[in-house]
């Protein structure tokens, strides 16, 4: 008890000191304090993800619902935008920041697709103009906090994206859900979880030199390497919750695609296959009290390689999804 006096009395005389008497160069360490005392609250408070959401399936023109799930996924993310934080109590987080670059990575990759080829007839057909906008607004850096910002460029995209639904439902543009187009942004989001995989892969300590597979395969190259591939362990959950950013997105623009494509999918039988898949995308959404990295067969669990084997699972199905839309 007299350690507890000691340290409390310590205190009490420090604050007395610093505001009582006021003294003009005190300014800078009450800031200073008023700025330690809100860092635990606001990391607290900001340490937050976002919530599942249903879309709302009511008849509209095509397009409008796969825009505005976008659009509501890019309103969560924004919501607020933590990643170019500078002098704001949150810099000292990184969960909820790399969770969002996840989001954003899944909103660019379908935003680019939308522009080439889901708002287009052929390839000849003139870009629409919102599209390619908002594609170039959300090209700006994520971490940009000034002139301009990560937050008015993006905000300025998900005006385009507006604008674009309402040209939809006044038929002054198009959304062309067809089975090629399907094929495609299958595509894109096959090559974003196989990027995402491969980083969760390397967390392993024991997984340190691989040999490299840039020439596996071609018969008129040769010369595999070995490459380094040791994550630092603070990079292990920023691994971690980047992907669980994308698989967030992702379930709900599969959500949004087992709508728009309703035709096609029932077409092709493949409508319980997508369920299957949002199944799994649900099951990304877990949150350890801390990402741990154990060995293979150790004690402690490898939270990357428990994320990589249901992306895993997600990429194989959605190839088989591809199939079925060939057949």
């Amino acid at each position: 008890m007299s350690v507890l006096k000691a340290i409390f009395s310590a205190i009490g005389k420090f604050f007395v000191y610093i505001f009582y008497p006021f003294r003009w160069y005190k300014i800078p360490i009450i800031l200073l304090v008023i700025y330690l005392l809100l860092t635990p609250v606001a990391m607290i408070y900001y340490y937050d993800f976002p919530e599942f959401f249903e879309i709302e399936e009511k008849p509209a023109k095509p397009g409008v619902v796969f825009t505005s799930t976008i659009l509501r996924l890019g309103d969560k993310m924004m919501d607020p935008w933590l990643p170019n934080d500078i002098l704001f109590p949150t810099v000292f987080l990184d969960n909820p920041q790399n969770f969002q670059l996840g989001e954003l990575e899944i909103i660019r990759y379908t935003i680019r697709m939308m522009r080439d080829k889901l708002s287009r007839l052929r390839t000849t057909d003139i870009i629409d103009e919102n599209c390619d906008k908002a594609y170039v607004y959300l090209s700006n850096d994520p971490k940009r906090w000034i002139l301009p910002s990560a937050e008015s460029r993006f905000q300025r995209a998900f005006a385009e994206l507006r604008d674009y639904q309402k040209r939809l439902a006044t038929d002054e543009t198009s959304f062309y859900a067809r089975a090629d187009n399907l094929f495609e942004l299958l595509d894109q989001y096959n090559s974003l979880l196989g990027g995402i995989n491969t980083r969760l892969s390397h967390a392993p300590r024991d997984q340190v030199v691989i040999i490299s597979e840039e020439t596996a395969g071609d018969q008129t190259l040769e010369g595999e390497k070995k490459i380094s591939v040791k994550v630092p362990w603070r990079k292990i959950d920023d691994n971690f919750y980047f992907a669980r950013g994308v698989t967030y997105g992702l379930r709900h623009i599969m959500l949004a695609i087992k709508y728009e494509f309703k035709d096609v999918l029932e077409l092709k039988r493949s409508t319980e296959l997508v369920d299957r898949i949002i199944e799994l995308l649900n099951l990304c959404q877990y949150e350890p009290l801390i990402v741990a990295n154990g060995k293979r067969g150790s004690f402690w669990p490898n939270h990357s390689l428990e994320l990589m084997a249901t992306t895993e699972d997600i990429r194989q199905k959605i190839r088989s999804l591809q199939g079925m839309l060939q057949d």
